[in-house]
């Protein structure tokens, strides 16, 4: 449906965004995540209509509509800080989409009783927005942007001013209100929960490209590069150098490891990074087991059922580990991890 082709943008002379693709399908809703300042807004901006690109296409199923102005695009848009009418009320706030398209008024009456009760705001028609809590707000922001029954709903940092269990429970809402609407959605955020939990499909921006698309099974699972594995937060790095490629094994400072490889393997000597996740693997107290790696416990915390647990081991490198039981500081502890991830440079 919507298809940005090798979109740039500079500002001040500074590149944005340098040659992004991407397409969203019928009923997909693709999330843009990065952190701040990797053009994920911006992109959204162009698609919306709102920017033009320096260079590039914005097709809407098959048509070109670069030039189009914002209008006429027929997309929904909501943005972090809403940008409600404090002036209105709920239901002329849902209306005013519909309004700008001089429909008829009892079509307009029954367009918003039934974005209002999708949102869960029956009866709040006649509320005055600084009544309302930072949540119903953005209920109300996401019914004025459905109201119209949009072709492409895009949704810049949405949850951003919420705090976090109001972020998830609005998160798991969004995810099944999507779905169950098919409405084809382009959503951007800095925060991987938020992503894997609304997402079908995620691109990973970083400095204005996309380094890495796919599923969040595929991104958690296969990383493409060692910021991707960074920023997701996936667990431990480690310099290595491929020792044999099939089976592939790795050897890195702290010892020689089994991995896997998102690509074919890589030939033997090849240099990258061995991934070793926290919650893979066993945690024993026998220091000299084979094949693990030994170190000195420096933290434990408690995160839900188990224990993050930090080793310092040799070298002053420090390995985090998650396990059932607790440990204490300055115990001496072997970790045996499961199979690695190659990451090559």
């Amino acid at each position: 449906m919507l298809e940005l082709t090798d979109i740039r943008k500079t500002y001040e002379g500074k590149p944005l965004l340098g040659g992004v693709s991407l397409a969203v399908r019928p009923g997909e809703t693709v999330c843009l995540l990065g952190p701040s300042g990797s053009g994920k807004s911006t992109l959204l901006r162009i698609a919306a209509g709102l920017e033009q690109p320096d260079s590039g296409r914005v097709c809407w199923d098959g048509e070109d509509i670069s030039r189009m102005p914002p209008h006429r695009r027929g997309f929904g848009l909501m943005f972090q800080d809403y940008a409600l009418f404090p002036h209105l009320t709920v239901s002329e706030n849902a209306a005013f989409g519909l309004r700008m398209r001089n429909l008829p008024e009892d079509r307009i009456r029954q367009e918003v009783r039934d974005a209002l009760e999708r949102m869960e705001l029956a009866g709040f028609e006649d509320r005055r927005i600084a009544d309302l809590s930072g949540g119903e707000q953005q209920r109300v922001a996401l019914a004025r942007a459905l109201a119209p029954r949009p072709r492409l709903l895009m949704l810049d940092e949405p949850l951003g001013a919420l705090d976090r269990a109001l972020r998830e429970q609005l998160a798991e809402h969004l995810r099944q209100l999507l779905r169950r609407l098919k409405i084809p959605s382009l959503y951007v955020t800095h925060d991987q929960e938020e992503a894997f939990t609304v997402a079908g499909r995620i691109a990973l921006l970083h400095q204005g490209r996309i380094v890495q698309s796919g599923s969040p099974e595929t991104l958690v699972e296969r990383p493409a590069s060692k910021w991707a594995a960074e920023f997701l937060g996936l667990g431990n790095l480690l310099p290595a150098s491929v020792r044999s490629a099939a089976p592939l094994r790795v050897e890195t400072s702290l010892g020689e490891f089994a991995a896997v490889s998102r690509r074919p393997a890589p030939a033997r000597g090849s240099a990258g990074w061995l991934l070793l996740r926290p919650g893979g693997g066993t945690l024993r107290r026998r220091a000299g087991t084979a094949g693990g790696i030994r170190g000195t416990v420096t933290e434990s915390v408690r995160r839900g059922d188990a224990y993050r647990i930090v080793l310092r081991c040799a070298g002053g490198k420090e390995i985090a580990c998650i396990d059932p039981q607790d440990a204490k500081e300055g115990e001496v502890r072997n970790w045996i991890p499961t199979k690695g991830v190659w990451i090559g440079e």
